[in-house]
């Protein structure tokens, strides 16, 4: 498929614009790194301008000579303006939540000016040439502010951010200045979890933990009815003495520990075991049970339960070798 003269273009200014590589943070924009080009509203500007200007040394109309010059010096420091709504703002980082596979993720881009200068009207987006709409705006309070920018993943492990784009209109909207800063660090995705298949292993260790549960084998107590419980579950006639519906509570004997093994799933693909692995680590988070990770080349996770013991069991699946 032949490229369109416009792509071309783009390709060609994204090669030759700084940064030409990944940078580290934080990144400061200076005169050199800010671009400057007239909007089609300032294209048209500029052709009425000259229009205007011709009319009045045709006809040697002074007054309209005056006029014609005082907009083109409007429009020529309206250029300069642009300019200095980014010259000196600094990304100072870009940091993101992990995310299954698949799911876009919302990166949070921070950045930081002086405040010798009004900034207004910045807007955020990745590349060059994005439509305004896919832009978030950066607001600028106390010299500092952040935007959320969404950014679509679709392989697990580390993805490389692309290149971001601090773009204004401002003050007039005849001229767009922008500059691009690369973060260099990547953002971790984690793996896809699979979508369904067999329930949790049981739980493995000496010490055993009752868990409530509303099929479990022995009776727990009886509570109050809350919207949600099934029929069957209701006491009828311990909720007739009392005159208020009652609900039997059952407990369920499991193991203390839950061991996710990858050598048990020998009879699946490798991407395939590392979805399910993945499921089976958020089940075993979202029940509260304490879980260990066992994977090859890794040293044995847990056990344990929580946001941070879930962080590296689905950070150490996301970064094992493809098959």
């Amino acid at each position: 498929m032949v490229a369109s003269p416009i792509a071309s273009v783009r390709r060609w200014m994204l090669a030759w614009a700084r940064p030409r590589n990944p940078e580290p943070l934080p990144a400061r924009f200076d005169r050199r790194r800010v671009y400057v080009l007239p909007t089609r509203f300032g294209l048209f500007y500029g052709v009425l301008l000259a229009a205007m200007l011709l009319g009045a040394l045709n006809y040697n109309n002074n007054p309209a000579l005056l006029l014609g010059l005082l907009l083109a010096g409007a429009g020529l420091a309206s250029l300069i303006a642009a300019q200095l709504q980014l010259s000196g703002l600094e990304i100072t980082a870009v940091d993101a939540e992990p995310v299954s596979a698949g799911r876009p993720m919302t990166v949070r881009v921070h950045a930081r000016a002086s405040t010798d200068r009004a900034r207004r009207g910045l807007g955020v987006a990745w590349g060059h040439g994005a439509p305004e709409a896919d832009a978030a705006r950066l607001s600028l309070a106390a010299s500092h502010g952040e935007a959320d920018l969404p950014l679509p993943t679709s392989h697990r492990g580390w993805l490389d951010l692309p290149r971001l784009q601090v773009w204004t209109t401002r003050p007039l909207g005849l001229a767009r200045a922008w500059a691009y800063a690369w973060p260099e660090n990547p953002v971790l995705v984690y793996p896809r979890p699979e979508v369904s298949g067999p329930p949790l292993p049981a739980g493995r260790g000496d010490q055993v933990q009752a868990r409530l549960h509303p099929s479990g084998d022995e009776l727990h107590h009886l509570r109050n009815y809350r919207p949600g419980d099934s029929r069957r579950a209701i006491a009828w006639k311990p909720s007739a003495r009392r005159d208020t519906l009652l609900v039997r509570e059952y407990e369920q004997p499991q193991g203390a520990d839950v061991v996710l093994d990858w050598r048990e799933l020998r009879g699946l693909p490798h991407e395939d075991r590392i979805a399910r692995l993945a499921r089976w680590v958020d089940e075993a988070e979202r029940d509260g049970r304490r879980y260990r990770l066992w994977l090859p080349g890794v040293p044995v996770l847990g056990p344990d339960h929580g946001p941070a013991h879930r962080h590296g069991c689905l950070r150490a699946l996301a970064l094992m070798p493809h098959g």
